[in-house]
């Protein structure tokens, strides 16, 4: 068994509660990137340097929570408390938002001394809340076991949050923002993380901690280094090119459906929407694969492909289409139309980059991990990719190379990630997976 058995029939109540949380942060991130707008600019630089600060505090928090947290902290009451932290520097955000902006006015500048302060400002706003965001999910991994069930509710968990993101970019760029203002918006955000913290709390209480078995232990990860490097370079190439192409293909569809904030709630919430269902099935595969690298590193092969399809679907097919959103009856109905084409375009290579992460974490697992330290390492490579992605798409790329040789790259960038998984995977014997713990519950 993964988790005893009156752990076990709280797991989908679980799922409820990270889609809560999904629904939260990107209703957050959407406020404060507009808070940090209005205070230090609205440039594509500054643009670029909030969402590389939004996702560097994430994976700080991943990483530092199994570090400062004891496993025999009951996990759901950590997750619990994170919860409610996120909420009040949800609402600090809103009154010291105004006296950072007092700051950046008499201090800013232009160049590199601007440029250096933008990052500043960004990561005093936004580093305490995204740190509590980070280390949500290496808490909750501490539920569960590392075997292939607990590995696949993880990934269940992971997609779980992608779909209450969808549901909270949705719900913050098309009604509460449309029709309410900031603070309206930050307190609904708020509303979803109480709730998710009562829940969580009343959760913990049905299972106590000291009836839990004693089976999380505080010494390092028993699986080698060398045996899990590749996967997290693999990872990390994935979030780099996942991010990447968000940046490069907002770029290009707001040349095509016009540069609002409603196309970019669109195209975020279709990504997440690939994310989710891609999480999703690949927690499904993860828990009966004796040989999950094999279907990591196809699955980063077959990532080459689908991003040949966005690309082409962009330049050659969207802009074809014999249809004229402009002659809709109504704005709904164009956003409807809108929200079709980007999930023709981008849709395929979102399924595949969300499915590499339970995947990734199938693949590093051993029988006896740490699972907050397995998750948060895998989650940190990652995040730490798609900073890098972020950033050099909206830096670099584009303005250095272009948008379809930019493309080019993140195909080459798929496929290493995918030579570095499959080539030593085909040298290993079937057995060493069961060696690694993929088998022995079966």
């Amino acid at each position: 068994m993964t988790v005893n058995a009156r752990s076990r029939r709280w797991l989908p109540a679980m799922l409820l509660l990270f889609a809560g949380s999904g629904a939260a942060a990107l209703i957050y991130e959407i406020v404060w990137l507009q808070l940090l707008q209005l205070v230090i600019g609205s440039s594509a630089v500054s643009m670029g340097v909030l969402l590389g600060t939004f996702m560097g505090g994430m994976c700080l928090g991943s990483l530092l929570l199994p570090r400062l947290v004891s496993p025999r902290q009951h996990p759901l009451r950590v997750y619990a408390f994170l919860e409610i932290g996120i909420g009040v520097f949800g609402i600090l955000l809103l009154f010291l938002m105004p006296l950072v902006g007092r700051l950046y006015i008499a201090w800013g500048g232009y160049g590199v001394t601007g440029f250096l302060l933008r990052g500043a400002v960004a990561a005093v706003c936004l580093l305490p809340p995204t740190l509590a965001m980070g280390a949500t999910l290496p808490a909750v991994a501490r539920w569960v076991e590392t075997t292939p069930e607990g590995i696949s509710w993880l990934g269940f968990f992971y997609a779980g949050n992608i779909a209450g993101a969808v549901f909270g970019s949705l719900l913050a760029g098309f009604y509460l923002l449309r029709v309410y203002d900031m603070a309206t918006t930050t307190y609904v955000a708020v509303g979803f993380n109480a709730v998710v913290a009562a829940t969580a709390f009343a959760m913990a209480s049905t299972v106590p901690q000291e009836e839990r078995r004693d089976e999380v232990r505080e010494q390092a990860d028993t699986t080698t280094a060398s045996s899990t490097a590749v996967v997290y370079v693999a990872i990390a190439l994935s979030g780099f090119c996942a991010l990447a192409g968000e940046v490069i293909w907002t770029r290009l569809l707001g040349l095509l459906f016009g540069a609002t904030v409603y196309t970019f709630s669109i195209i975020l919430a279709v990504f997440l929407v690939g994310l989710g269902l891609g999480s999703g099935a690949g927690s499904l595969l993860s828990k009966s694969l004796t040989r999950p690298r094999l279907a990591f590193g196809w699955c980063q092969l077959l990532v080459v492909g689908a991003i040949a399809w966005t690309t082409r679907t962009l330049t050659e097919s969207l802009p074809y289409w014999p249809i004229s959103p402009t002659l809709a009856a109504s704005v709904r109905v164009s956003f409807e139309l809108d929200f079709v084409r980007a999930l023709w375009a981008i849709l395929p290579p979102a399924i595949l980059w969300g499915a590499s992460f339970p995947l990734a974490l199938a693949s590093a697992t051993s029988t006896g991990q740490d699972p907050g330290r397995l998750v948060g390492r895998m989650y940190a490579a990652n995040t730490i990719g798609a900073v890098l992605g972020s950033l050099s798409a909206s830096l670099l790329l584009v303005a250095w190379v272009g948008s379809q040789h930019a493309q080019q790259g993140m195909m080459v960038l798929s496929a290493l990630a995918g030579a570095l998984i499959l080539v030593p995977a085909m040298f290993e014997r079937p057995a060493k997976a069961g060696h690694h713990g993929r088998n022995e519950d079966h």
